[in-house]
Order: C-alpha cells, then structure tokens, then sequence
C-alpha cells in the first residue's frame, strides 16, 4: 500500500470536516515545509503528521493532529516563542499549541508568523533536506474511535 493510499485510509477513520480540515493543514504546510520530512503517526490517541529536517521524530518543529472532535497544531519548541497575540496554549516546559478552530486559521498572519518564528533556528537543516517526502513511521494496533460517540 503506498503511502497516499494509507493516508486516506487514516483519515477515512474521522469525520468528513476533521479529514477535509487535515487535507488542508497538510497542504498548507506542504508550502511551509517544501523540504526534510513529513512523518506520520497514526496512534492510540490520534493521528499526527510531523515536519522535521530529519527521519527522526526529535526533530519534529511542528506538527499537526487530528482528534475525533478538532485538529490541532502543535510548537515542539513552542514555549520558547514570543507570541504577541497569545494564541499559545499549554503551561508545559517546551510544547505549545493551537487548537484550530477553522480551516483558514492555519493561513492567518498570526499563526504564520508563529511558523516562521519557530522554523527560523532549523531554516538551514530544512535547506539542506532533500524535498519533503511523508514517512510512515507507527500505526498503532489499538486505536481510541476517530469519531466522536453519537
């Protein structure tokens, strides 16, 4: 099974919205990211695709994931940026995220300011990363449902 094939079978799992608004943030961040990685994680909790100049997960800078009732995207690195508008959640000592309320959010100038904020330290190792190219990396077993109880 290629890639693109398993993909929409994994986001085939969640409600029509959540996989449209996925397709979306994927797309969009395919234009931020033109180089290194895109590395899946299709786990227990939800379905996360992470950018990174490398195969290796600790070099995810950003990523984004789908939960059964909203999408989210996440700063690895996220508590060391300035963020003016306070769209930043999270009290922890590195992650921060924003929970994408709607589609055109990601697009926003605030948000794309808070991409090219935590992009700017690892510009050079995307630079020098081959074109962006999606690894598959987990595929959970046991999966929480991808759509929200009726």
């Amino acid at each position: 099974m290629s890639n693109k094939s398993e993909i929409q079978g994994f986001l085939g799992r969640y409600l029509p919205e959540i996989a449209a608004q996925m397709r979306r943030a994927r797309s969009h961040l395919a234009k931020v990211f033109p180089r290194g990685y895109e590395l899946v994680y299709d786990n227990y909790n939800a379905l996360g695709f992470g950018y990174s100049p490398t195969t290796r997960a600790s070099g995810v800078v950003i990523s984004v994931v789908a939960y059964p009732r909203w999408v989210t995207l996440f700063f690895l690195k996220g508590a060391r940026l300035s963020d003016p508008k306070g769209l930043l959640q999270g009290k922890g000592s590195t992650v921060r995220s924003i929970r994408l309320t709607s589609p055109e959010m990601l697009a926003s100038k605030a948000v794309a300011s808070l991409i090219k904020a935590a992009l700017r330290p690892y510009s050079a190792e995307f630079a020098q990363a081959p074109p962006l190219s999606t690894v598959v990396k987990s595929v959970s077993a046991k999966q929480r449902p991808r759509r929200p109880a009726a």
